[in-house]
């Protein structure tokens, strides 16, 4: 760990990034530095004035390489495991973001979103938008570690991603978009994971990504979920919840109990 002391701020900084570091705190910066509070605060706000430093959190930096000058900050997957250990808040990159890892070619979603276990007021630096989602299950859903240009991440796998996308369908554009995104990662997801991790969700999230799955002509990873929830009690869901019926006085599927109020319609 580079130390401040004897050093000015931005020879700390340089030393930050030669040891492949991009990322430091507010008391990191200022210890063993002998200077006033107002004066680490004046060479913080020029560092930031110069596109050095960018801070999506008060008291949390992130150093800002030569290539990222233009965008203001390096990609929120260079400093999110940082920035959440910073927050001491369990997390996981999810939702779009983690589809878009996972293979999903067409999604590089505009915010990177990211599931955590409290209401987060999102995180903005430069160009770098980070949005994110509150879930109880935060600590318990299975994740695997992706590396990173400067480290490493929590990323949801493909299962608990498709389980995600349907819970929180409204931040990942609409059911259309889901469909399509699940049609990207479906040869990712494995039957038997998909049929044990629906156990820790609610019964209507098992159906409407049953539903979905079937829709796409995916018999193999439906008969999963259906083999799960026939064990389970369920009723008629709406497959939009908090949406008008736009098909009329619509039936629910025979199969998965889900009403369909809206139009699939993947882009494939």
């Amino acid at each position: 760990m580079a130390n401040l002391k004897s050093k000015t701020l931005p020879a700390f900084v340089e030393d930050l990034q030669a040891q492949g570091r991009y990322t430091f705190t507010r008391a990191e910066g200022a210890s063993g530095a002998d200077r006033s509070d107002v004066a680490l605060e004046a060479a913080l706000r020029r560092l930031k004035r110069r596109g050095r430093i960018a801070s999506p959190r008060r008291g949390f930096y992130v150093l800002v390489p030569g290539e990222y000058r233009e965008a203001g900050c390096p990609p929120a997957s260079w400093f999110i495991d940082d920035l959440m250990l910073f927050s001491k808040q369990p997390y996981y990159v999810g939702l779009l973001s983690a589809a878009a890892i996972h293979g999903a070619a067409h999604q590089q979603p505009m915010v990177f979103q990211v599931v955590t276990n409290r209401p987060t007021r999102p995180a903005r630096a430069g160009r770098v938008r980070i949005g994110f989602h509150m879930s109880r299950k935060v600590e318990s859903v299975p994740v695997v570690k992706v590396q990173t240009e400067t480290g490493s991440m929590r990323v949801s796998t493909p299962e608990a991603t498709a389980f995600d996308l349907v819970r929180f369908a409204p931040v990942a554009g609409h059911l259309s978009n889901v469909a399509t995104v699940l049609a990207e990662i479906a040869e990712k997801l494995d039957p038997a994971a998909l049929a044990k991790l629906a156990r820790a969700y609610a019964a209507p999230d098992a159906q409407r990504l049953g539903y979905l799955l079937e829709h796409l002509g995916k018999p193999e990873l439906a008969e999963s979920l259906m083999a799960s929830l026939e064990i389970r009690r369920h009723r008629s869901v709406l497959l939009a919840p908090g949406q008008a019926h736009d098909m009329g006085q619509a039936s629910p599927d025979p199969r998965w109990r889900v009403i369909p109020n809206v139009t699939i319609e993947a882009d494939l």
